[in-house]
């Protein structure tokens, strides 16, 4: 596996497809031999499928944040707010919507389904990502798709915490929607950015402008510390540490934006992101193999396609409807919101968190969604982003 994470990305260039389309291939190739007597089954393994999504999804948001040259500014930042604010409610607003309607969820699961599929996902995305930092490679739909996959993983948090709450019954009472409001909502998002501000422009004082500053080690390693430290310090003042580790990331790529140590630790985080990354989704294809997809019904499946194609795509055009974007870059925002790694964690945090009943159904619809989405966006993204360069090119 350490091997294919170096070759893969150069192997791949040339084939229409992507490291993860392979490594849920290799999963489902591997456990439908049944020579191995493990079932990767995230229902069976909750607690372990949502720690490892949890520190997959945390490494992740480090690397975005840091990758991004462009500093954070409402003007400079407009498709990410028009994303943030308008697609994302949208989006889980008409997922849960289906759920409720088409798919006869509760209320509470039908929020829970909402609100997993809420993230343009920060893992999968490498492929309409920004490229490393000072590589010059950022333009507006890349990153629109890389600033949003960055916020909305701690974003959508609050509408996981809602559907908790409806699942214990307290959305009936005044006290519960108030303490949601003020405590899942509020504190939380204030207490991830202001501690992700903080704690990144302390190590970005200790990396670049201390008299004994840590980035001469020249150790990528730095990445990861940084991440822990972001995420555990944040998580313990009961704040979004999601939020916390992107925000700091930006704060220390922003202390000394042209810095060439920004590149090792960007390698380093990469490295370990696509290693993890890996490791979930052959174990996702497993699960898979193993009948993960077992309760899917035709429905369910029209629902999974509605979502990717429709609810995603219109959200997002109505979010960039009269911004100055050219119609085909808007399309690209719109389409290309790639469900994956945050989609298991929100779905795993919420069952483990929340009395939802029986979750087989849920699961299974999720799952086929992240599949469908790693194949097609998997697929075309890259043909989409080329051709949109060449017509750029040929504009200019």
């Amino acid at each position: 596996m350490v091997l294919l994470v170096s070759w893969a990305p150069v192997g791949l260039k040339r084939v229409p497809l992507t490291l993860p389309i392979l490594c849920v291939a290799i999963g489902v190739a591997v456990f439908s031999t049944g020579l191995l007597a493990f079932d990767p089954d995230p229902r069976t393994w909750d607690t372990l499928t949502e720690r490892l999504a949890e520190l997959v999804v945390i490494i992740s948001l480090m690397g975005a944040g840091l990758k991004l040259d462009r500093p954070p500014g409402w003007k400079a930042w407009n498709s990410t707010s028009r994303l943030l604010i308008v697609a994302m409610p949208l989006t889980i607003a008409a997922t849960a919507l289906l759920g409720w309607a088409g798919l006869g969820f509760s209320l509470a699961m039908a929020l829970l389904f909402g609100a997993s599929m809420a993230p343009t996902d920060p893992v999968l995305a490498a492929d309409v990502q920004v490229g490393p930092p000072r590589s010059g490679d950022e333009d507006e739909v890349r990153f629109g798709l890389t600033s949003e996959a960055g916020l909305n993983d701690a974003l959508a948090f609050p509408f996981v915490h809602l559907a908790i709450l409806a699942a214990a019954g307290g959305l009936a009472t005044q006290g519960g929607l108030l303490d949601w409001f003020t405590v899942k909502v509020g504190w939380k998002l204030l207490a991830g950015l202001g501690a992700g501000w903080l704690i990144g422009r302390t190590l970005g004082h200790l990396l670049f402008r201390s008299r004994r500053g840590l980035s001469k080690l020249g150790d990528g390693l730095i990445a990861l510390a940084a991440t822990l430290i972001a995420y555990t310090l944040t998580e313990l003042i009961h704040g979004y540490g999601f939020l916390a580790v992107f925000v700091c990331a930006l704060m220390i790529r922003h202390s000394e934006r042209d810095h060439e140590f920004h590149q090792e630790m960007h390698d380093f985080s990469d490295q370990i992101e696509r290693l993890l990354m890996m490791l979930l989704l052959v174990l996702f294809g497993g699960a898979l193999a193993n009948g993960l997809l077992s309760s899917l019904t035709w429905t369910d499946a029209l629902i999974g396609v509605l979502v990717v194609f429709v609810v995603r795509p219109v959200a997002g055009l109505i979010a960039m409807a009269g911004s100055d974007q050219p119609w085909r870059e808007r399309l690209l925002l719109a389409f290309l919101g790639i469900r994956g790694v945050g989609s298991i964690y929100y779905l795993a945090y919420g069952i483990n968190h929340g009395d939802f009943g029986n979750s087989e159904r849920l699961w299974a619809v999720v799952g086929f969604i992240i599949l469908l989405s790693i194949i097609v966006h998997g697929v075309t993204a890259t043909p989409l982003l080329a051709r949109l360069a060449r017509r750029r090119a040929a504009d200019a």
